[in-house]
């Protein structure tokens, strides 16, 4: 359904290396860097990006990747332009950003991908959504109904194009004899977000990996990647790559963190259930992290709670801690 030989890399196959999901010092800590900065001066926010990827980068976290919004009417740095700045920081590891596909043209999309492709010095993967929001489909003069054919076929389509096929179709648009270039050095991975039960089959039997929304409860991610697992068991396919988000502080010492992140959460961070959020010192998010690890998640990748500057950078810091910890001696 809506795959390609030629476009499609096998489950799992990534630039990130998957070393035993489930067993101790197997999980990969990455960054999901935030973009909105809300009243921020535009040029600060995109200072403090470089400054947060350049601290993520010296941590010793293992890939990078950006999110989409549109139509949002504030500072929102987007994935392309910043993400092929932040690229001349981040070295030889995976690097990559999320794409609404209902929202793109297939033909832009593959260009976009295979010029940040070139650019990336390791593996470039692919995350995609749905994406939702009647502001913002609106915004954008795309009607929601229909997005998630409109998914399926633009991700066929953008497989077949990355891969150097020439495309006619009908489907998400009319394209006579289509290609896309730069072509990607490599395969591009795709990793799909999805947290709806027909969301999460679709990802397993269509991607090489499946993101977990990042408000999910501990409990709620068990669920939910059990739900995963059994899709691709269904569609004969291997598991491919476990990624959940978890928005984070990492603290010098427990109270440390508290200073820090309870003024936040006590005017309710992003809608996110506390439960889903890691704050304490090093052992404890260490901890935290076991955790999905031994749920079978492959991949952490962490956003910063914190908007002061200074605060995230040094919680970057420890983030290498957290690491040595896991690694284990």
């Amino acid at each position: 359904a809506g795959q390609t030989a030629a476009g499609q890399t096998a489950a799992g196959q990534t630039g990130v290396e998957q070393t035993g999901a489930g067993q101790p010092g197997s999980v990969h800590i990455g960054v999901s860097e935030r973009s909105g900065y809300g009243a921020v001066d535009v040029r600060t926010g995109a200072r403090w990006m470089v400054e947060r990827i350049r601290a993520a980068r010296d941590a010793g976290l293992e890939s990078l990747f950006l999110g989409e919004h549109h139509a949002t009417g504030g500072t929102y740095y987007q994935n392309a332009p910043m993400l092929g700045r932040l690229l001349a920081e981040w070295g030889d590891r995976p690097a990559g950003a999320l794409f609404l596909l209902p929202l793109w043209h297939p033909v832009t999309l593959a260009e976009q991908i295979g010029t940040l492709a070139s650019l990336t010095r390791g593996r470039f993967i692919l995350q995609c959504a749905l994406g939702g929001g009647e502001d913002q489909f609106g915004g954008m003069g795309v009607p929601l109904r229909g997005r998630v054919a409109r998914f399926e076929s633009t991700l066929d389509v953008l497989r077949r194009l990355l891969a150097g096929e020439e495309v006619t179709t009908q489907e998400p648009l009319p394209l006579r004899a289509a290609r896309g270039g730069p072509l990607p050095p490599e395969p591009v991975d795709v990793w799909i977000g999805a947290s709806a039960p027909a969301a999460i089959d679709r990802a397993a039997r269509l991607g090489d990996g499946w993101i977990a929304a990042p408000g999910l409860t501990p409990a709620e991610a068990e669920r939910q990647i059990e739900h995963y697992r059994s899709c691709c068991a269904a569609h004969g396919r291997p598991v491919g790559v476990t990624a959940i988000r978890r928005d984070v502080h990492v603290g010098a010492d427990p109270a440390d963190a508290r200073r820090v992140a309870d003024p936040i959460l006590t005017h309710g961070y992003r809608g996110l259930p506390p439960e889903s959020l890691v704050v304490g010192d090093v052992d404890q998010v260490s901890q935290a992290f076991a955790d999905l690890d031994t749920l079978g998640y492959s991949h952490v990748l962490v956003r910063h709670l914190a908007d002061d500057q200074s605060e995230v950078l040094a919680s970057y810091e420890r983030l290498a801690e957290v690491r040595a910890v896991l690694a284990g001696p």
